[in-house]
């Protein structure tokens, strides 16, 4: 690990400072990526900011039709929720699903969705529920946030505070594990949403995607016999020793078909 100044910040504008004051400096929140990334000296950051105890990060609840959690809640926290199990129990198993109990006790919500990694769970739910980011700066709607592989709309500085996830009329989250890591290999997230429907993949491509084509077909039949014959290009998903790009298209749809199967 590379020699770095450690600062724990006091407040969101305590932390912006100290983030434009740094030469290389990154936040720190859970630090499940970060951390490891130090250790392995992929990362030599001039100033670490650990924004993970700031009061301004800690929201949970309900408000006009929408569960709002703050940036710094921990996935554990998100699952055994009960305002979250109450509006969204689909949003409580994918947390519960996350990683193993240490994971979930020390990751956050904006840590997660920040880093954005193409296997995570919580960009589903994201872009699967219609949710919209707040940071210090502005509100972003999930669909316009995730660009990239580990690539988001922020800028540098700029601090995740809290998300609001509009509640569905149903919804379910459907994942295939890697027995190891937990990491999704493929995940779907299928909500019935006062919008429309709408069917969010991660794991499967190098960042979070929708699937129009079984979004048009739940819309007329919302049932899993509905789109089991859709076809799921492989072109372009990912393709590791966990699993080939084909292997990751057929997953698509066997996941897809259980979440909708999981709420009819």
């Amino acid at each position: 690990m590379y020699t770095f100044k450690y600062k724990r910040a006091a407040s969101v504008i305590e932390a912006e400072k100290a983030f434009k004051a740094g030469e290389d400096a990154v936040f720190l929140a859970g630090g499940q990526t970060l951390i490891p990334t130090l250790k392995q000296r992929l990362a030599g950051p001039s100033d670490v900011i650990d924004i993970k105890h700031l009061k301004d990060l800690q929201e949970l609840t309900t408000c006009d039709g929408a569960v709002i959690i703050g940036a710094g809640i921990c996935h554990a926290d998100v699952a055994a929720s009960a305002e979250v199990q109450k509006s969204i129990p689909a949003l409580s198993y994918l947390a519960q699903c996350i990683g193993d109990p240490q994971v979930r006790n020390c990751g956050t919500l904006g840590g997660s969705v920040a880093n954005n990694d193409p296997a995570s769970d919580y960009p589903a739910a994201l872009l699967g529920l219609g949710a919209t980011v707040y940071t210090s700066k502005r509100e972003i709607a999930a669909d316009d946030f995730f660009i990239g592989m580990f690539e988001t709309k922020l800028e540098p500085g700029e601090l995740i505070l809290k998300v609001s996830f509009p509640i569905p009329k149903r919804a379910s989250y459907a994942k295939f594990p890697n027995p190891a890591s937990r990491y999704a290999v493929v995940g779907v997230m299928v909500a019935e949403t006062n919008s429309g429907i709408r069917v969010a993949v991660v794991g499967a491509g190098p960042v979070v995607f929708r699937l129009p084509e079984m979004e048009a077909a739940l819309s007329k039949s919302f049932t899993a016999e509905a789109i089991n014959n859709i076809p799921i290009s492989a072109k372009d998903l990912n393709e590791d020793l966990h699993a080939t790009a084909g292997y990751r298209a057929h997953l698509v749809g066997v996941m897809a078909q259980r979440a909708v199967g999981s709420i009819t």
